[in-house]
């Protein structure tokens, strides 16, 4: 089964003020019903300089038998003339390197290939793989103090699948995705339109291969609620795990 994001992901880099665009590859999802279920990602990632115009466009090669060509990443950085500077090449799980190139795309002569990054060391027997990294910044340890029910820390399906146990896991995300179809059927009986409250449309248009997408900035009204309920006394602080999770526009709906 192949899955495609239909949006982008726009960053701006608070000290450059850089904007970067970025559209994932595919993911395709092996053996869906019977076997081992796994997970691929053959296809193009392209991540935009939007404000040079530069962009780097690498290829995720598909994994063939017996796992040839699992993990192998493949591409080339461009300027904002489409011409060919850097290009690279490496494993996503271990490393990635790059060499000055031609217009052809062939390395330049006296020029060596350099690694830029590399995965860092992971806990031994970790049921996923995951690095140090990625625990500090799902731990609770890390979490803000008066921690907010809609952090997504708190998902229910998301605590079991960390610590292993998938069919809750299933059993929570479907839960979950359940009331998000009961918001939408009570925001449609009562003619309530839904907005952001994090983010502002903009008049942008971003062309993408499945169409026009719609642009949203930041407004910065996370920041400044984040502040308030930091700074309140009202608020106390308790344990983080003992807090529900809730993202919810209707706190009751059979009451609705």
């Amino acid at each position: 089964m192949y899955t495609q994001l239909e949006g982008k992901t726009r960053v701006t880099l608070k000290k450059s003020g850089v904007v970067l665009d970025l559209v994932p590859p595919p993911t395709k999802v092996n053996n869906l019903i019977f076997g081992r279920t796994w997970i691929d990602s053959p296809g193009e990632m392209v991540m935009t300089n939007l404000t040079t115009g530069d962009k780097v466009v690498l290829y995720f090669q598909p994994c063939g038998w017996f796992g040839s060509g699992r993990y192998e990443v493949d591409g080339y950085v461009y300027n904002s003339e489409e011409e060919p500077k850097m290009l690279m090449t490496g494993k996503w799980n271990q490393s990635m390197s790059y060499q000055p190139c031609d217009q052809e795309g062939e390395p330049l002569p006296g020029t060596e290939m350099k690694e830029v990054w590399k995965v860092a060391a992971a806990p031994a027997n970790d049921k996923y793989q995951y690095t140090y990294f990625a625990h500090k910044i799902n731990s609770f340890d890390t979490a803000p103090k008066k921690l907010l029910a809609s952090d997504s820390r708190l998902r229910p399906d998301r605590c079991a699948l960390e610590q292993g146990d998938t069919s809750k896991a299933g059993a929570e995300k479907g839960r979950l995705e359940e009331r998000q179809r009961e918001e939408k059927r009570t925001r449609e009986a009562k003619g309530h339109q839904f907005t952001p409250k994090w983010f502002n449309r903009t008049d942008d248009i971003a062309p993408t291969p499945w169409g026009d997408l719609e642009i949203y900035d930041y407004n910065g009204k996370y920041s400044e609620h984040r502040a308030t309920v930091d700074s309140s006394d009202s608020i106390e602080v308790v344990d983080a795990k003992s807090i529900e999770f809730n993202p919810w526009q209707y706190a009751n709906l059979s009451s609705e």
